[in-house]
């Protein structure tokens, strides 16, 4: 599904040296790397502030705590999501309201959400999918009206942009706190796990700041219940080397995109990723739906060519018997059972070539081939 090792060969002059260079000095937690990993990434989103920390969930769950919700308290996010943007809520004491998604981008139904509205609404999560953003001048106008927050969860897709008003913003910097993962996958991946929330509030970046750290501005004074995740230095050297390189990272992905687009066009039963005007597509997946109940057997069938695929996610949030508690028994979100009966990602990463996307499309054209489309 994606080449991490080809990625690494290509940058490793400059990773290795990075990474020795922490070696050597042997400054492995809060080391100089992570101050400069946080101030590039600030200027590469033009955010005032950048935490980092130990992954994306914790960045969620930071971002939760920083906004002083109460327990009960209700956030509104997606079903059709990783389980981690529903474990954060749970986790403190919040009660998760689970809406449906658009079918054509899998992010968060903005009327879906102005619909799940109640008087113990605080907070609303979207989710930035496989890539590509929210319909966040939606999203932002149902949050300024009600007077909730907003945490986007961007693990997907950072350094996508959004369009609004003539203005490109980065994913992540227009609702109140932007969260993202540095797992080895995504669009900026490290050598492990890691993490970062972003904000312009001030005072929110105070809190962040405590709460990946103990609680504590200052060691052994703890003013409030924090936690302990930190980005050690050796992945931030890691991140400070391919920040330089996100761009162009993006590019790459758009260019593989853009093959399969043009190499599996016209196949009735394919549904392929569709592109919004005003939110950039950075492909951290590429996702297509596969109707006529055909899903399974292209799955199958490309395992028998040596292609490996994934189904992201097979079971929506609401219908995982760990949130049973939360989400009412009968709740039908018809888009996401759906989506969840027809997604198929292929292998998408920065090293792709010609041959291996060539390979991928006649594998799938045999397929329907095969079974008389």
């Amino acid at each position: 599904m994606v080449d991490l090792t080809g990625q690494y060969q290509r940058l490793r002059p400059e990773i290795d040296e990075a990474m020795q260079k922490v070696l050597v000095r042997g400054n492995y937690i809060n080391g100089d790397e992570v101050k400069q990993f946080s101030g590039a990434l600030e200027d590469y989103l033009e955010s005032k502030h950048v935490i980092s920390c130990g992954n994306g969930t914790d960045a969620l769950q930071a971002a939760l705590m920083a906004l002083e919700l109460r327990p009960g308290d209700e956030v509104i996010t997606t079903s059709f999501s990783f389980v981690a943007t529903v474990e954060v809520i749970v986790l403190l004491g919040l009660r998760p309201v689970l809406v449906d998604v658009d079918p054509e981008t899998f992010n968060i139904d903005p009327e879906c959400v102005r619909e799940a509205l109640t008087d113990r609404t605080r907070a609303i999560i979207p989710v930035h999918l496989f890539g590509q953003g929210a319909a966040m001048d939606r999203i932002m106008e149902i949050a300024r009206s009600h007077g909730l927050f907003v945490v986007e969860d961007g693990a997907q897709s950072l350094g996508a942009v959004w369009q609004q008003d003539g203005i490109s913003h980065k994913l992540g910097t227009i609702g109140h706190i932007g969260c993202t993962s540095f797992f080895p996958t995504k669009n900026l991946g490290c050598f492990g796990d890691g993490g970062a929330c972003f904000t312009d509030d001030d005072q929110l970046a105070e809190r962040l700041r405590m709460i990946v750290n103990h609680g504590s501005r200052k060691k052994y004074f703890n003013e409030r219940v924090g936690m302990n995740s930190r980005l050690d230095t050796l992945q931030a050297a890691v991140l400070l080397q391919k920040l330089s390189y996100l761009d162009d990272f993006i590019l790459r992905r758009k260019k593989a995109a853009d093959i399969y687009l043009e190499g599996l066009k016209g196949i009735p039963e394919l549904t392929l990723p569709m592109q919004s005007e005003k939110a950039e597509h950075t492909f951290n997946q590429f996702t297509i739906r596969v109707g006529n109940g055909l899903r399974d057997g292209l799955k199958e069938h490309l395992r028998d060519w040596g292609i490996p695929s994934m189904i992201y996610y097979p079971v929506p949030l609401h219908r995982q018997p760990v949130f049973a508690p939360w989400c009412k028994q009968n709740s039908v979100l018809p888009v996401s059972e759906l989506l969840s009966r027809e997604v198929l990602s292929l292998p998408m990463h920065t090293e792709m070539t010609n041959g291996q996307q060539d390979y991928i499309i006649q594998a799938i054209k045999d397929f329907f081939d095969k079974s008389g489309s």
